[in-house]
């Protein structure tokens, strides 16, 4: 199981899911990650190392779209199953390769919907963390977009920005669009650093400048406390994870395996915080079976 990174809450909770998924099965999960977001090179490098050796399956979530797709394709050619997890590549599924991925149409979709909630209706946007390196990312903004053009007319977007994993980048863009608003009304972040990064910017701005935030996937709960955020729509990796080692189970065991199956996100506020589905989904619970682990080198 190769993550995007190790060590945050998403991906520790897909690792929870995948040992969940073994439990009484006699299969082990061996876990390997780069050690920080965006070492394409590193993730490489760990999926050729599988995809050469004696493992039975392989569940990864892509650090990058287009590079990891070469490195994919080898694996299935040597008859490992292949599962990707949170955001799709854009090779189709069939044969040994499938998806268990985020429903990012329905996150777009409920993004617009509580963005005008919260606006009643009228009010400026920007859009930040638009990384083009991840499909998924890219079709949440496509469904935003087009649900608040389509049903909200009086709600802009007047601003979209690139992103990247690096916080403190995210955090001079996001000031770089407060400062060139004086009237933005919300800002939608499409991943955890560009949330990090605007909430660091909002800290400093007056008290009288009340800027709402809705982002999508924090490996922070904390940030859901903040008072400029609306809601966090937050990818369920735990059920990726449980569902991806399923699925290669199965194909290995020669029962039916759906092509590509999507996990519908969740929406957390500061009043579901504490719900049991919200905790379930979070769980860093390690009493659920063994753990076979390994830093890269």
């Amino acid at each position: 199981m190769v993550p995007q990174t190790e060590g945050t809450l998403r991906w520790e909770a897909a690792h929870v899911g995948a040992e969940e998924a073994v439990q009484g099965t006699g299969a082990f999960i061996y876990w390997n990650a780069p050690m920080r977001d965006g070492d394409v090179e590193a993730q490489i490098a760990v999926v050729d190392r599988i995809a050469s050796g004696n493992y039975k399956g392989l569940v990864l979530a892509p650090d990058q779209a287009l590079a990891l797709v070469t490195p994919v394709r080898r694996a299935v050619a040597r008859g490992i199953p292949v599962v990707i997890i949170a955001s799709p590549l854009d090779v189709p599924p069939g044969g040994n390769l499938f998806y268990v991925v985020n429903d990012d149409a329905v996150g777009g979709r409920i993004a617009a919907e509580r963005v005008a909630e919260a606006l009643h209706g009228s009010g400026s946007v920007a859009i930040l963390g638009v990384d083009p390196d991840f499909a998924g990312i890219l079709e949440r903004v496509r469904i935003f977009e087009s649900v608040l053009a389509a049903r909200y007319p009086h709600i802009s977007v007047i601003e979209k920005r690139l992103g990247s994993p690096n916080a403190a980048h995210e955090q001079q863009v996001a000031q770089e669009t407060i400062d060139e608003h004086p009237h933005l009304d919300m800002i939608v972040a499409m991943n955890g650093s560009s949330i990090d990064g605007a909430l660091s910017a909002l800290s400093s701005e007056p008290s009288s400048r009340h800027i709402l935030l809705v982002g999508f996937d924090t490996d922070n709960p904390a940030n859901i406390d903040n008072p400029h955020v609306v809601c966090i729509i937050q990818e369920d990796t735990r059920s990726m994870g449980r569902d991806a080692v399923r699925a290669i189970l199965d194909k290995l065991d020669g029962r039916p395996v759906q092509p590509q199956t999507l996990i519908p996100p969740v929406v957390i506020t500061r009043s579901n915080l504490n719900s049991a589905q919200v905790v379930r989904m979070w769980s860093q619970d390690w009493t659920l079976g063994r753990m076979q682990w390994s830093r890269l080198p």
